[in-house]
């Protein structure tokens, strides 16, 4: 809606008092809400619900779970420190970006690019891993 305000009051130049106002605003609308439904269904159909990997995601056997972890802890040893330090306080323990910003001592920006670079390099890791 805020939106839609705003594109009607940075378009009221384009309005002709000859033609009929709520057309033009309808217009304005439409193409507005058009653009909201392309960019919310982009970024929806990146995302797979996680319902629909819980049973590959379960663990079944604690041997399971301790494996799962070695395999995660040996990976992550692989990483350069602010990377590793930085997936193991926000993804790992849930700490903000702020709190892990104060506790490694790098700005709020580093830790979201260590992040960013630390995740796609485990990715990579995994994607080679025979």
């Amino acid at each position: 809606m805020q939106e839609t305000l705003l594109a009607i009051h940075q378009k009221r130049h384009t309005y002709q008092s000859e033609q009929p106002f709520t057309a033009w605003m309808y217009a304005i609308a439409r193409y507005k809400w058009i653009d909201h439904l392309r960019a919310h269904g982009r970024r929806e159909a990146l995302h797979d619900d996680i319902d629909d990997w819980s049973e590959v995601l379960a663990a079944s056997s604690e041997t399971e779970v301790a494996d799962s972890r070695r395999d995660l802890s040996h990976m992550l040893t692989l990483l350069p420190d602010k990377q590793r330090l930085a997936i193991e306080h926000t993804k790992l323990q849930g700490l903000s970006i702020t709190e892990t910003a104060t506790l490694t001592g790098q700005s709020e920006a580093a830790v979201k690019v260590n992040v960013h670079r630390g995740l796609k390099a485990l990715a990579t890791q995994w994607r080679e891993k025979p």
